[in-house]
């Protein structure tokens, strides 16, 4: 009688079939995450903050998606779940389109690897990580050129007039020998005639 409470005891504490299948699709969404973060992402703008973020989203949102996954909740208290992201805001700084894509990815992928069930094959699951894997590092090392951007003070304030974006664009190419294409005028300081503008540009290869 002992022996068979202790092993309905075990069989309740964990499932082996369930928990294998589980640290399966945890490993290989971690190595998906890591491709793009730190392979791909990383190695263009490498900026640990980012990196984190979008390791550590990824792994909550898979947890997340798994348990909803693996237990009956109803409707309500799967939306109640991910409600919680909704109040998550970054109020420090404005977050780049750039890195806003790559969390978006780093969530969905997440998503994808812990809410896939049985009818979803396996080579669905690798055709469709390999595809967000191949895409993204098609296009941010092929067809998309690097950019980067700097915050400079600008003394010459009749140059940041609309009539003279021609003349801004030369007079800083000039005076950067940077691939300049296009800039944002920020705070303008009349008393020392000086603004600040951020200008974006092409690295080259």
């Amino acid at each position: 009688m002992e022996i068979m409470e202790s092993s309905n005891f075990l069989g309740s504490l964990i499932n082996g079939q369930d928990f294998l299948e589980f640290f399966l699709r945890f490993v290989f969404n971690i190595l998906v995450i890591y491709i793009i973060a730190r392979q791909i992402y990383y190695r263009v703008k490498p900026n640990r903050s980012y990196l984190f973020t979008m390791v550590i989203l990824n792994i909550i949102v898979f947890s997340v998606c798994n348990l909803i996954n693996s237990v009956n909740l109803s409707i309500g208290v799967a939306f109640g779940i991910f409600a919680i992201f909704s109040i998550l805001r970054y109020r420090t700084r404005t977050l780049p389109i750039k890195e806003m894509t790559y969390i978006f990815i780093s969530i969905s992928v997440g998503i994808i690897n812990a809410l896939s069930s049985t009818s979803v094959s396996v080579v669905e699951i690798l055709f469709t990580n390999a595809t967000i894997i191949a895409f993204t590092l098609f296009l941010e090392k092929t067809w998309i050129r690097k950019e980067s951007e700097k915050t400079i003070v600008y003394e010459k304030i009749e140059n940041i007039k609309p009539v003279n974006k021609e003349k801004l664009l030369e007079d800083l190419k000039h005076r950067t020998g940077l691939d300049i294409h296009r800039v944002e005028i920020g705070r303008i300081n009349f008393l020392r005639d000086t603004c600040r503008v951020r200008i974006y540009y092409y690295e080259s290869d």
